[in-house]
């Protein structure tokens, strides 16, 4: 297999980083980044910019990051750019295969060189193969269980990797929330970033929001604090008396990695009481999943899941379609929706479910990050719509 690999073009003259899949396919390249080894699922990611932000979307854990976009890493890194609500705990990807070898940092936001920040984070990189090649590969046969793998001196146990690949059990059926979520409530009061001023403050506040975190995003956080929502975040684990005793006027279901079946053996029993509550619920990414586990929906596992920046999707509620950016690998089986919950979205690309409305509640979720860090912000009128709930609500 290495052979044959290597005949496919994705062998690097100096092997100094190893990627080792589960059946036994090696593929060697330049090492960058931090050292050492990782087990995860290997996915690809079709977005041209935001590789930091992608990077430290808690979405991402136990998942080897492939950029499609050749060149990654050439604008550097900074702080700003941290998708992770806390900054030095190291959540996402657990490494990444590019095409290009990282150049040193051109934009005037760099703080640092991009193979410090990965090295300061734990995150393992490969570079010098066909990307191309290997989503094909990824395409055709699914996303595989693989080792990544670098020592600058290229010396590797390949046959110890191989074992370690095949014998991780991956991510279907596997519960990575607690890995990311928060381990206590906190609250959120951080505003949208702008050019020359970066992020601002929260002042006044309109709505109490908690938001109940499986991995949120800092750009979720963000644009709730900017609708005038006063955020509370709490852990994935928070039971329903504790989420309704704080008199929230919504409940946000947040994005996060894993298997949605596994997170809901304790998440769905609380979501459904905040439903059966008709308190105004909104999720993202696996927020979504969940509130469709909640209402009897099922979820399954996708081939190659949906990563990218660029993904179109079937608004039915306005009759538009969308640009919007996607992180999953699991999805909402339509034909298990229940007479009360309505498709709203839908994917043009393979035409999985992208969003539920339940209608007899005030209820909606989506499947794709509407936040767009990175991304276009096509959706962001979401937000919105979830402020529209909530203000109808209280004045019913």
């Amino acid at each position: 297999m290495q052979d044959q690999a290597k005949q496919q073009g994705w062998s690097s003259s100096k092997p100094t980083a190893v990627l080792v899949m589960a059946d036994g396919t090696i593929v060697e390249g330049a090492g960058f980044g931090a050292t050492g080894k990782a087990v995860g699922e290997v996915c690809f990611n079709t977005a041209m910019t935001g590789y930091q932000e992608i990077l430290t979307d808690p979405s991402y854990a136990g998942q080897i990051v492939t950029f499609t976009f050749p060149h990654i890493g050439n604008v550097g890194a900074n702080d700003e750019d941290v998708e992770t609500v806390d900054i030095d705990h190291v959540q996402g990807a657990r490494g990444l295969i590019v095409r290009a070898p990282v150049t040193g940092p051109s934009n005037f936001r760099a703080q640092k060189d991009f193979d410090d920040w990965l090295k300061t984070r734990g995150i393992i990189g490969l570079a010098g193969m066909d990307t191309r090649a290997l989503t094909a590969l990824i395409r055709e046969k699914g996303m595989p269980n693989a080792v990544i793998a670098h020592d600058p001196q290229g010396r590797f146990d390949l046959d110890a990797l191989k074992r370690e690949a095949a014998a991780w059990p991956g991510i279907d059926g596997m519960d990575l929330v607690p890995d990311v979520t928060t381990a206590k409530d906190y609250g959120w009061t951080e505003t949208s970033w702008k050019l020359g001023s970066g992020y601002g403050a929260q002042h006044g506040t309109r709505f109490k929001v908690v938001a109940l975190d499986f991995g949120v995003k800092r750009n979720i956080l963000r644009l709730l604090a900017d609708a005038g929502c006063e955020v509370t975040v709490v852990p994935a684990t928070t039971s329903a008396d504790d989420i309704l005793a704080l008199k929230p006027d919504g409940v946000f279901l947040s994005n996060g990695p894993g298997d949605p079946a596994e997170t809901g053996k304790y998440a769905v029993p609380t979501i459904q009481k905040i439903l059966e509550a008709r308190v105004p619920t909104f999720g993202i990414c696996l927020g979504h999943q969940m509130m469709a586990l909640a209402v009897g929906a099922k979820t399954m596992k996708m081939r190659q899941g949906h990563h990218g920046a660029n993904h179109p999707v079937k608004d039915f509620t306005t009759h538009k379609v969308e640009i919007v950016s996607m992180n999953h690998g699991f999805a909402v089986d339509p034909a298990t929706l229940p007479a009360n919950a309505v498709e709203t979205l839908k994917s043009l690309f393979d035409g999985t479910n992208c969003g539920i409305a339940l209608t007899d509640r005030p209820a909606f979720s989506v499947q794709h990050h509407p936040e767009a860090s990175p991304g276009p912000q096509d959706s962001h009128y979401l937000f919105a719509r979830f402020i529209e709930m909530m203000e109808k609500r209280r004045t019913a």
